[in-house]
């Protein structure tokens, strides 16, 4: 029997195959090359929340080279300052603590605050501060009394540490006023007190000199008082009976002026090997009430400046004298200053009392002596400034008060108030102000240029030698 054959061949068969092959590969081509089109896809979550758009990535910056800019070179710089402020003679008259003064109190006792009421606020702005004494503390075996033989109550030491003093100054022509008793007395009470004390001494083992060490600065100080007459080899002070033992007081002779050179030159040598890094000489000297140095002042000045003494602080004749600046006689780079007279601190020379009837012996200074230390360990003079003083006497609850004001010309409007001074005292404040400027006004002006330009030059030599590599 025989049968019908298939009308789809195999032939056939294998062309329709490689025909739908053909369609499907064409399509995914197409499709590729729509997605290549469209871009990269982003994954859209379920939610439909459109995803944030990824940061681009951070194109580190190309390493560079080392900065090749050469720093400025720090020069030396200040360290350290030390302020010191001097004063002139504490002149302890009678009438300032008298049963009618306000320093006596109903219960017999002394203060001495008032003196200093107005005072110790500039006091604080010092790092050190001293004043001549121009009185002793000799005690009850001598009667308290003023002129011509000193003698105060112990409680104007109280008063002086309580007002901000640091120092004394004991050699003067009345230091021995109340004789060896009042002189040794003076010393140890002082001390006891926790005042400091210069120009005599206790005990011959004692240091004719003190160095005081101020924030790191040590200053080399020295008191001297002239001789009003000598007994032998024995000075007479004021007219005394002459010094039991005047190993015990630093004291000079006008008619052997070599013997005092000599014999502070050895002084200033201990002071050096001992570390000092400058130098302060406190000296009684001149002519009382005499508005000018004299001569022999002038010629001892010079020296003391050849010497090496970066400030001389005088005082005795109870007046503001000059501020000079000195410069050495074959060292034209050294310099000190001197100050002939720095006047009264307090007293009761009041001018109605005086034959010199200005109101000069009214009149003081408060000078402050700046050093500064760099960082190399040097010390300079930086400044020196005179703030005139001016004692106003006046009643208060029934007693007469002495106040030291000091005149600063930056506040010269708010004195009146400050001070509390009647129309009369402002204007007698002002009147002491501008005598005093009258005498120390040019010396000071001269000081403060020197001092400036010392300093400018002083800190461009240090940036040079820094540039330089030292």
């Amino acid at each position: 029997m025989s049968g019908k054959r298939s009308s789809r061949s195999p032939v056939k068969w294998l062309l329709t195959g490689l025909i739908l092959l053909t369609i499907a590969a064409t399509a995914f081509v197409i499709r590729q090359c729509l997605d290549l089109a469209a871009g990269p896809s982003a994954s859209v979550p379920e939610t439909g929340a459109v995803p944030e758009t990824a940061a681009p990535a951070q194109t580190l910056p190309a390493p560079t080279e080392p900065s090749t800019v050469p720093t400025e070179p720090e020069p030396e710089r200040v360290v350290a300052t030390a302020a010191i402020s001097a004063q002139g003679d504490l002149l302890m008259h009678k009438p300032i603590f008298s049963s009618q003064s306000a320093c006596w109190q109903e219960d017999g006792s002394y203060n001495f605050d008032s003196v200093f009421r107005y005072l110790t606020e500039y006091l604080a702005t010092q790092d050190y501060s001293l004043a001549n004494l121009e009185t002793t503390f000799g005690g009850d075996a001598y009667p308290y009394q003023g002129w011509p033989l000193f003698n105060c109550p112990d409680a104007f030491a109280d008063s002086l540490v309580r007002a901000g003093y640091d120092m004394i100054l004991t050699a003067n022509n009345h230091c021995y006023d109340t004789l060896m008793t009042g002189l040794n007395r003076s010393l140890e009470l002082a001390r006891e007190k926790g005042l400091d004390t210069l120009g005599t001494r206790l005990t011959q083992e004692e240091p004719r000199y003190s160095l005081v060490e101020v924030n790191g600065i040590s200053l080399g100080m020295v008191c001297y008082t002239y001789t009003t007459s000598m007994q032998g080899d024995r000075p007479r002070l004021n007219g005394n009976s002459p010094v039991e033992d005047p190993s015990l007081v630093n004291y000079f002779r006008y008619t052997d002026l070599e013997g005092f050179y000599s014999e502070l030159g050895g002084i200033l040598a201990e002071m050096e090997a001992a570390g000092a890094q400058a130098t302060i000489l406190y000296i009684h000297w001149g002519e009382e009430y005499q508005l000018q140095e004299n001569a022999v002042q002038r010629e001892m000045a010079q020296k003391l400046c050849d010497m090496g003494i970066d400030v001389i602080v005088g005082g005795h004749p109870h007046v503001v004298q000059p501020v000079e600046l000195l410069t050495g006689t074959e060292d034209p780079e050294r310099k000190t200053v001197c100050l002939y007279s720095v006047g009264n601190a307090v007293s009761n020379q009041r001018r109605q009392n005086m034959n010199l009837n200005t109101g000069h012996t009214e009149d003081g200074l408060l000078v402050s002596m700046t050093f500064e230390q760099y960082s190399d360990g040097k010390v300079y003079l930086a400044q020196v400034r005179a703030v005139p003083t001016w004692v106003n006497m006046h009643n208060k609850n029934g007693g007469w008060e002495y106040n030291i004001l000091p005149l600063t010309e930056a506040e010269q409007d708010q004195w009146q108030i400050r001070f509390e001074l009647t129309d009369q005292e402002y204007q007698l404040a002002r009147d002491s102000w501008q005598r005093t400027m009258d005498i120390v006004g040019p010396g000071q002006e001269q000081v403060d240029a020197c001092l400036t330009q010392w300093k400018q030059d002083r800190e461009a030599e240090y940036l040079r030698q820094a540039r330089m590599g030292g």
